[in-house]
Parts: structure tokens; C-alpha cells; sequence
């Protein structure tokens, strides 16, 4: 196993690294573009203990050149440095490449686990009440089921792709799954070809695309259908104990999040949630980047009913999901640690599923796409209007139209409340008027 090593320099030293880098995907697939040295002192530290590696970048530009965008949230200073030899990089090494003052960060990759809600299949029973109903989302569609020029980025375990209620939902596919480098021993189906369709392997992806777009043959119709969809295979299947969770790496997600953007995101759900263990927050400088393109992130706020923070949630400007039941409180089981925006129903939900089935599950996974959806069709509305909505006028109308649970104007569980799309349609109607 070939280590991969992600190290961010100061814009200084720019001049003194090599030119015509390989995007790392690139690379991987296609290798007749080798770069095998950095900086120069990095370059003596590595031949010093004979080390030899491939250098890469860790972001590929949209365009010929980096943006403005992308050169402020440092993307361009990013790269991943590929041993060539199996085996991983003694700590002494690293701790003298991070010494260096150029060197702004250096670490190995990460793989973040999200604990998958368990998916009871078929089990329609459970289901008594519509969940739209709770958001008042027969209104909301009075006005617009979406359009196809507002696209939802699923970040997520891929999708059944030849599931009836996701039949020409989804415009662009991907797969960001690719652990080379790492043991895959406890992975479940195919880790390893990024080139593969990103086919749902576990469900969870699936259930979550339904709950956004489902045309509603055997289950209620999406929260908005007529919406496109982008589904991005950044999670696999693993074993963990008696439990599957799913897993990717960090590194990886966030190259997810960066073509999601760059091929057209207004939003981007992530029914996941990645632990902070140190170095910069997970997915810092990429969702920088997705809020200065005017894209909206939607993610779960975790499921371990306690004030752990979960990434990218907890991370400013995400819109962070809690769930309610059915009565409309939150659940017990909504992690708290991030500054909740709003909840949504997360109870004994009935979507798509493998094998072109369906099944109920529970979660902020579930909640938080309701959220994502509710955000494409104020997009949606606003631009039959000639107008596209900012992340700022987003967060106005959600903030003030949620129904408060609480006394208070934001509450820690339950954020601004539940969402109330009646009353986000009216004041978005009023802002465009």
C-alpha cells in the first residue's frame, strides 16, 4: 500500500515548485505525466532516507488556470505527495517536513466513518403520516415542484441507478471512492475503481436521492421533483463490529464537493457527518470555496444525540440538520454540537432502496434532505422569477420562517425550528416583489 501524504505550502515558495503538476485522479488512472521531486527541501529530506514519491495536485482547476475563488479558499497551494514504495512514512520525516516554515499542513489521508441509520425494507406499516405535511409542503408546491436547472448534489453512497422513482432524475454521475493506499479489508463491494458507477451498494444514497426527487409512484412524491439530480459516490460500505457504516476519505470527499460545484450544484446535501481528530477542520477550504460559487450546503448533524461535532455541519455557513418524530420534537437522537439551523422531519421515513425497493428509516440523514430540497425549490421559484437567491437570503428566510420549538430565537437542539415552507414561500415571494 502506497502512502498518500496531502501538504499545503504558503503562496511564497509557489515560484520554487515544479510546473505542469498532475491532478492526483488523473494520475492514478494515466501516468505518462510524472513529476517526481517538490520542493528542494523537501526534495533533500525524502532522498536523505531514501525516499522516493510522485507529486500531485490535490484540486484540479475549473478552467485553464485557477479562479479567484479558488486561489482564495487555497486550493491551489494543495497537493498529495504519493510514496512509491508500500509502506507508510516514518513520523521522523514527517515531523521534519512539518517543521519546515513554508509548510502549512501535512498529514496522511483520513478516513471519516458516518453511522448509517438502519433501513428496515419494505416496511410501509411503520409509515402513518405524510412527513411533507409537517413542512407544509403541499403548499410549497403550489407554487413550484422545481426545475431541471436547479441541481442537488447527492454526496453520498451512490444510487439504484434503475430505480423507477429515480428514472431521469439524475443528470451527472461520479464516483470520488478510490481507497489505494489504505487497508480495504473491511470494505464491502468495489473501493477501488474511481472509474466504476457509482452504484448504491448499502442503500443509504438511494433513500436519500428518493426522499429529494422520487417521481412517487410507491411512495410520496419528493420534496422536489422536478429538480436535477447529481449523485456523487463519496461514502463505501464498512464493517464495523456488527454494524456497516459508511466510510470515506476525507480527502476524497472533498474532491466530491469540488466537481460537484463545478459542474453546476445549486445544492448539495450530505446526510453525513466526519469526526475532527486534529490538524484543519475537515472540508474547511472546500466549502470556503462552494459558498463563494453562491452553493448551498445542506448536511446531518449527526445521530449520537450529544454535543459531538460533526463535519462539514458544524463548519460556518452549512446549513446543519436536526431531525423531529412525528409529533414534531426533535428526536433524541440529533447530535447537537453544531449550531443547528433547522430540523426536519427524520421519523420512520419510507424511500427508494436497493434493488428498486423501499424501505423506512430514521435519522438527521433522512431530515436533512427534506432541508436540501426545500432550499431547490425556493431556488426553483426564484428563478422562474429571474432571480437567483444568495446563500444569504437563504439563510433569512429560513431563519425567520421555521416554527420555533422553544422560547428561544435559536435554540441549541432544535435551531430556528421546524421548517415551514408556507411561510418561506411568502416571504421569498415577498423579496422578489
Amino acid at each position: 500500500m502506497k502512502e498518500h501524504l496531502i501538504i499545503k505550502v504558503v503562496a511564497a515558495v509557489q515560484d520554487q515548485l515544479p510546473e505542469r503538476i498532475p491532478y492526483w485522479l488523473n494520475f492514478i488512472n494515466d501516468k505518462t505525466n510524472i513529476v517526481e521531486r517538490f520542493h528542494p527541501e523537501i526534495d533533500r529530506i525524502f532522498a536523505a532516507s531514501n525516499y522516493k514519491f510522485w507529486t500531485t495536485r490535490e484540486y484540479k482547476p475549473n478552467g485553464p488556470d485557477w479562479s479567484a475563488d479558488e486561489i482564495n479558499a487555497d486550493l491551489h497551494l494543495t497537493f498529495r505527495l504519493i510514496l512509491q514504495q508500500d509502506g507508510k512514512l516514518p513520523d521522523s520525516i514527517l515531523q521534519q517536513i512539518t517543521h519546515l516554515p513554508f509548510v502549512t499542513d501535512l498529514r496522511p489521508l483520513q478516513i471519516g466513518t458516518a453511522e448509517f441509520p438502519g433501513e428496515v425494507a419494505g416496511a410501509m406499516a411503520l409509515v402513518s403520516t405524510d412527513p411533507g405535511d409537517m413542512i407544509y409542503l403541499p403548499y410549497a408546491k403550489e407554487w413550484t415542484k422545481g426545475v431541471q436547472n436547479i441541481r442537488v448534489a447527492v454526496l453520498d453512497t451512490g444510487a439504484n441507478f434503475s430505480h423507477p422513482e429515480l428514472d431521469n432524475k439524475i443528470v451527472l454521475r461520479k464516483n470520488f471512492v478510490d481507497l489505494q493506499g489504505l487497508d480495504t479489508s473491511a470494505f464491502i463491494g468495489d473501493v477501488l475503481n474511481v472509474n466504476a458507477m457509482p452504484e448504491d451498494q448499502v442503500g443509504h444514497g438511494t433513500h436519500v436521492s428518493g426522499i429529494l426527487a422520487a417521481k412517487g409512484l410507491k411512495m410520496n412524491e419528493g420534496v422536489c421533483p422536478s429538480c436535477s439530480l447529481m449523485v456523487v459516490r463519496v461514502l463505501a460500505a464498512m464493517k464495523s463490529g456488527n454494524r456497516i457504516v459508511g466510510a470515506g476519505i476525507i480527502d476524497n470527499i472533498n474532491n466530491g464537493i469540488k466537481w460537484a460545484v463545478d459542474n453546476g450544484a445549486d445544492v448539495i446535501n450530505m446526510s453525513l457527518g466526519i469526526k475532527h481528530s486534529g490538524g484543519g477542520l475537515p472540508h474547511e477550504d472546500i466549502v470556503k470555496y462552494a459558498l463563494s460559487k453562491n452553493v448551498t450546503i445542506v448536511a446531518a448533524s449527526g445521530n449520537d444525540g450529544t454535543e459531538e461535532k460533526y463535519y462539514p455541519g458544524a463548519l460556518d455557513g452549512v446549513f446543519a440538520v436536526g431531525a423531529v418524530d412525528n409529533s414534531g420534537q426533535v428526536t433524541g437522537f440529533t447530535s447537537y454540537g453544531a449550531s443547528i439551523s433547522v430540523v426536519a422531519p427524520g421519523s420512520n421515513i419510507y424511500s427508494s432502496y436497493l434493488n428498486n425497493g423501499y424501505a423506512v428509516s430514521s435519522g438527521t440523514s433522512q431530515a436533512s434532505p427534506f432541508v436540501s430540497g426545500a432550499v431547490a425549490l425556493l431556488k426553483s421559484y426564484a428563478y422562474e422569477k429571474g432571480h437567483k437567491l444568495t446563500h444569504g437570503e437563504i439563510n433569512y428566510i429560513l431563519s425567520n420562517t421555521s416554527d420555533r420549538l422553544t422560547s428561544k430565537v435559536r435554540d441549541q437542539r432544535a435551531g430556528y425550528g421546524l421548517l415551514n415552507l408556507a411561510d418561506s414561500f411568502k416571504l421569498l415571494n415577498a423579496i422578489l416583489s
